[in-house]
């Protein structure tokens, strides 16, 4: 087994790190940071609000991944070549929104940031695969750990580092300058080198529609395969319960939004950054099964914070420690969870495998938020965050399934 030093000091993670970033930067662009720009240039509520609609991309980027698996650019290889088409399309598309007016055409705005989207879940698709094929099996912890914080350091770069620009220049200088710091993941695409084991492609779209789908359920048998989509919606449920809440209820404790956005944007940022690392530097030493029973642990009963902060009241030291706790144990559970889907996937059809797990993945983030208040309010806080602590058990106890899941070349 390879000593920590030699997995987080390798060319691999380096190359892994950047991509997390050039992956990371444009979902604000699209999010965040675009509704900033609409309501300081006054756009109707109604409008913004509807333009949350330009993340569907985001959701449904399983329908063309296996395009992504069948074809191979003339330059680059399948891997490399579809993310220099990728990032050059994120760099155009960012670049030609910057000269689009929210005001005078927002048709055409909305256009520009829906390509923008398409262009970034494109980009997610093809980054997510090289990463499941570049990493050797005992690196997929540590890899998860650095994508991430690759990834995060990227949204506050485009989220509240936008933000500090928009201040001492245009929105289009702004978002021309995003579009130039883009140009890191194309220097990146051109230093990566191609992975040394990946399968040879789907040779027509049947294989690559078709086969990929058949191929897990097979490999795996329907009722196994349906054990392991369960798991994978089950496992987090409890950390995206508990976070659909959490601003309302500080609020409520009478914090201010001053407060909640410092000490989650410090303490949470940094915490979220530790705990990824740590997660995928222990994952190294243990595993990937034994690290989704600990870490499954530690991030369900994180959320036992807020019961504590719930009963403190307006307690400003336990709100900055639940707020790190959650965050650095869900980072933790985040650097398992996504070397577990590494690991599903098999290498012939990594972009469409991982891409539809990453889509079932998405179905609690998307689906399981709109009950939370109404449970809140009619449980109260430290009830409501007790149930979500319990809400992890489903997943826990899935996870003893696992040798049953468990494919010979997995960790």
């Amino acid at each position: 087994m390879k000593s920590l030093v030699h997995v987080f000091a390798s060319r691999r993670m380096a190359i892994v790190l950047l991509t997390g970033f050039a992956s990371g930067l444009p979902l604000a662009l699209t999010g965040g940071t675009l509704q900033a720009w609409m309501a300081s240039e006054k756009v109707d509520l109604t409008l913004i609000g509807f333009f949350s609609l330009v993340g569907v991309p985001y959701t449904f980027k399983f329908l063309w991944s296996p395009l992504m698996d069948r074809f191979i650019p003339p330059l680059l290889g399948r891997r490399r070549g579809w993310m220099m088409i990728t990032q050059l399309a994120l760099i155009f598309t960012i670049a030609f929104m910057a000269f689009s007016n929210p005001v005078v055409a927002p048709g055409v705005f909305a256009f520009m940031a829906l390509l923008v989207a398409f262009s970034s879940a494109s980009q997610d698709i093809v980054v997510d695969a090289y990463r499941a094929e570049v990493l050797e099996k005992e690196e997929l912890g540590a890899g998860a750990g650095v994508f991430t914080m690759g990834y995060r350091i990227a949204m506050l770069v485009s989220g509240a580092g936008a933000l500090i620009l928009a201040d001492q220049m245009s929105w289009r200088s702004v978002y021309l300058v995003m579009a130039g710091v883009m140009l890191i993941g194309v220097a990146t695409t051109l230093l990566a080198s191609d992975p040394l084991n990946s399968a040879k492609p789907p040779q027509n779209l049947r294989e690559a529609v078709v086969v990929p789908f058949v191929e897990f359920f097979k490999r795996q048998g329907t009722g196994r395969a349906f054990e392991v989509l369960l798991f994978i919606v089950l496992y987090k449920l409890d950390v995206v319960v508990t976070l659909a809440m959490t601003t309302p209820f500080m609020l409520q404790l009478g914090f201010t939004k001053t407060d909640i956005g410092a000490v989650t944007k410090g303490f949470g940022f940094a915490a979220a950054l530790l705990g990824g690392l740590v997660g995928g530097a222990w994952m190294v030493k243990i595993g990937v099964h034994r690290s989704l029973w600990y870490f499954g642990l530690m991030q369900g009963f994180a959320g036992l914070s807020y019961v504590l902060l719930a009963h403190l009241g307006h307690h400003y030291p336990m709100m900055v420690t639940a707020i790190a706790v959650e965050n650095f144990c869900s980072g933790m559970g985040n650097a398992v969870f996504l070397a577990f889907l590494m690991s599903l996937c098999d290498r012939r059809f990594t972009a469409t495998q991982y891409a539809l797990l990453s889509s079932v993945m998405a179905l609690s983030r998307v689906f399981v938020g709109a009950p939370t208040g109404f449970v809140a309010k009619h449980l109260g806080w430290e009830s409501y965050f007790i149930v979500c602590t319990l809400i992890a058990i489903p997943g826990l106890l899935l996870l003893t399934r696992y040798h049953h899941w468990k494919n010979e070349e997995w960790t």
